[in-house]
């Protein structure tokens, strides 16, 4: 019969019970999420474009997602950027939202809209940000969210692209 050492016991057990606890809160937060995004959404304003709309629901949706808005709708002689968001306070994430009154079958979907040149433009929007916010070695991401809305319910259908595509130019954002 083989002995254990009584530390090298505890030591396991206390993985083990780091392991549970990392599974038990990664569970408890997906639940939160996925209650978050359960919840209904705000009608659309008078007079409020459904690209604005789309916007504030994508923001919306961010931050039920546990995102940090940090600015929305930053324009430069560069570019413009839709949303300008932290990630789990680590990472700057640039989201370009597209948004259609309802779905087209057979055409794509919105993100198909952002081409090389609307790639380059948020590129370089997102460089004078981080250049004007002292976030040059901060990681970045470019992200494009996608929002249709139901036929029958007119409730909001989001698509997240996670690094929907690369920077763009000779710029060089660091993952």
């Amino acid at each position: 019969m083989r002995t254990m050492n009584r530390g090298k016991l505890f030591e396991t057990w206390g993985q083990r019970g780091q392991d549970c606890w990392r599974v038990a809160t990664h569970s408890l937060r997906s639940q939160w999420v996925r209650w978050q995004l359960e919840r209904p959404y705000p009608i659309q304003c008078a007079g409020e474009s459904i690209g604005d709309y789309g916007e504030r629901l994508a923001a919306i949706y961010l931050e039920r997602c546990g995102y940090m808005i940090l600015e929305r709708s930053m324009q430069t002689r560069a570019g413009e950027i839709d949303i300008i968001a932290a990630w789990e306070r680590q990472r700057i994430v640039f989201v370009e939202v597209k948004t259609w009154a309802r779905p087209w079958p057979n055409a794509g979907g919105p993100s198909d809209a952002v081409h090389e040149e609307k790639q380059l433009r948020i590129t370089k929007a997102a460089l004078v940000y981080m250049k004007r916010h002292g976030l040059l070695e901060t990681p970045g991401r470019m992200d494009v969210i996608e929002v249709t809305f139901d036929v029958e319910s007119r409730r909001p259908i989001f698509r997240h692209f996670q690094d929907a595509f690369e920077a763009a130019g000779t710029f060089q954002f660091y993952s």
